[in-house]
């Protein structure tokens, strides 16, 4: 019997990142084939345990450097259409703005609270403000990395999350967009669900939960 669901924040509750992305690099004139390039690169290191050493993901997500030092070293990194630097100051809350709530999966978790299950947040951040106002609602516990001083994939995140909610892995499922982070918590028996569309990941949890979670 699941009594917990955690979950992520970016590209589950809201709309995907890449097309925030596609936005701000559309209206930066940013160019898209070396963004690419470069931000694969540092996202495969942060998310591959095997890998050796750290990059600036890695201290952005634990809060251990500030916004401003890591818009600055990717901008040093990236160029635009006219062979520029972006502007550096203010660079993640500009790639993030295009960011929409997902409407379905707050009511999803609205349900599963109603429902007598315990909701917490589990979310990777890079120095950005959350629009946290209804989450009295929503959340019994709420994760963020950079306030807590560990990061996804990590296995200390998920005991510390686990500790928030006073839940058993088995006990608990977790949804997520990345796929490191589902095998990271699979690894401490929590059920992972890989989220890719409201469409699919609802009904999935609604199978594993036993409880009815759309919204009629």
């Amino acid at each position: 019997m699941f009594k917990g669901v955690l979950i992520d924040w970016a590209g589950v509750l809201t709309t995907s990142l890449s097309g925030a992305v596609a936005e701000w690099i559309a209206a930066e004139r940013i160019d898209a084939v070396r963004y690419g390039q470069v931000m694969r690169e540092m996202v495969d290191h942060a998310y591959d345990g095997a890998r050796d050493g750290e990059n600036p993901i890695h201290a952005l997500e634990r809060g251990e450097i500030d916004a401003l030092t890591f818009e600055r070293d990717l901008a040093a990194r990236l160029v635009t259409l006219d062979g520029g630097r972006p502007v550096a100051e203010g660079m993640l809350t500009r790639m993030f703005s295009g960011f929409k709530r997902v409407e379905p999966m707050y009511d999803m978790l609205r349900a599963a609270r109603a429902g007598g299950l315990r909701t917490c947040l589990v979310s990777n951040s890079w120095a950005n403000e959350y629009p946290r106002d209804d989450w009295d609602e929503i959340f019994d516990a709420v994760v963020i990395s950079g306030e807590v001083g560990m990061r996804k994939p990590e296995e200390r995140i998920f005991r510390y999350a686990l500790e928030q909610v006073g839940l058993p892995g088995e006990e608990c499922v977790f949804i997520d967009d990345i796929e490191a982070n589902i095998v990271a918590a699979r690894a401490l028996g929590i059920t992972g669900v890989h989220h890719r569309d409201p469409a699919e990941t609802i009904p999935a949890l609604e199978s594993l939960l036993g409880i009815a979670l759309a919204r009629p």
